[in-house]
């Protein structure tokens, strides 16, 4: 963004340049007013030819004839570069750069997605359908135009995700997320490590290609640490052995069970009449027809469909399951 508004101010900047030289060289070698030097310097770059203030030095003229040159020289630049400007469409990214950017600094609790290869672009899909914010950096200019339609209004931010200066540029000390899918493991670790610094809070899923890798990002700094391969072979395998089952959870996970949601409500969301209460007592509170599917302990421990007895306390998480509208009541529900 900077180098293209210094590329876009060039020209600008070389016409004020002349400016300059002009007013303090008038004033310094024919002891000029300011108003006389900005004269004798406009009639002399623009070529009008109207009457000097009084006649010049020999060192006038000849400063006066080195303008004339440098002011030539300096309109056949800016008018070439205007015109590239203009033929390579350099304005039109410009200010779409500067749109992007000004909407990614309103941002705030979205996503960082850190490549755009097919576990990228999936990752912004699915995001974008449940409503969540995204914001994604990707340095391949050719990947972001064959695969993005043009009227597609997606923040992304062109450069590589290595650098931590990108990041602060994606917002990521006020998102709540960040993904990371580049092939290389190495970059991942590098992303986490300066995510994880950046923001100690927000959550890290990262992409692994080795096994061997998965321990060191978790070091690093990594919530979650994925393997598309391996899911994706042990996702074939289920659907063989379980295969009704699979269906029904792709249903719910993808666009066609987009009126289907699961969310998880953290103890710390709940009204204070009803913490530290039994399940049966949270979910018939206003009720608005979700259904508890499990709950997740202190611990990290999953317990699928828990007795209603079951006593919600600090540091637990309600996983419920309902349609759009009913989550989305009971989010209001909890304010």
């Amino acid at each position: 963004m900077k180098r293209w508004t210094f590329r876009l101010l060039q020209p600008f900047i070389v016409i004020h340049a002349i400016i300059i030289v002009g007013i303090i060289g008038f004033m310094l070698i024919e002891k000029y007013t300011f108003v006389e030097a900005m004269y004798m310097t406009t009639i002399s770059i623009t070529t009008a030819g109207f009457q000097e203030v009084r006649p010049l030095s020999d060192s006038g003229r000849l400063f006066t004839m080195f303008l004339l040159i440098t002011s030539w020289i300096s309109f056949a630049f800016v008018i070439t570069r205007i015109t590239e400007f203009v033929i390579t469409g350099e304005i039109n990214k410009y200010f779409k750069t500067r749109r992007i950017m000004n909407s990614i600094n309103k941002l705030t609790n979205h996503v960082i997605i850190c490549g755009y290869g097919r576990n990228g672009q999936q990752a912004v899909h699915n995001l974008k359908l449940h409503g969540v914010p995204v914001v994604f950096i990707e340095k391949d200019v050719e990947l972001i135009n064959r695969e993005l339609p043009e009227h597609n209004n997606a923040l992304y931010i062109v450069g590589d995700s290595t650098d931590d200066d990108l990041l602060m540029s994606a917002g990521v000390q006020k998102a709540k997320a960040l993904i990371t899918t580049l092939p290389a493991d190495a970059d991942n670790l590098f992303i986490v490590l300066s995510a994880r610094s950046l923001n100690p809070g927000m959550q890290i899923i990262s992409r692994a290609s080795e096994s061997n890798s998965i321990s060191k990002l978790k070091k690093a700094g990594a919530d979650n640490v994925i393997m598309p391969d391996r899911i994706g072979g042990a996702h074939m395998a289920t659907l063989v052995t379980k295969p009704d089952v699979i269906e029904f959870i792709d249903y719910l996970s993808g666009e066609e069970g987009e009126a289907i949601s699961m969310e998880s409500v953290g103890y710390e969301q709940l009204p204070d009449a009803i913490k530290n209460k039994s399940l049966w007592d949270i979910m018939n509170w206003k009720k608005t027809g979700v259904n508890c599917i499990g709950i997740k302990s202190a611990e990290g421990k999953f317990l699928i469909n828990p007795p209603d007895e079951t006593i919600i306390s600090k540091g637990m998480k309600v996983i419920v399951l309902g349609t759009r509208w009913q989550i989305e009541q009971m989010k209001g529900n909890l304010g």
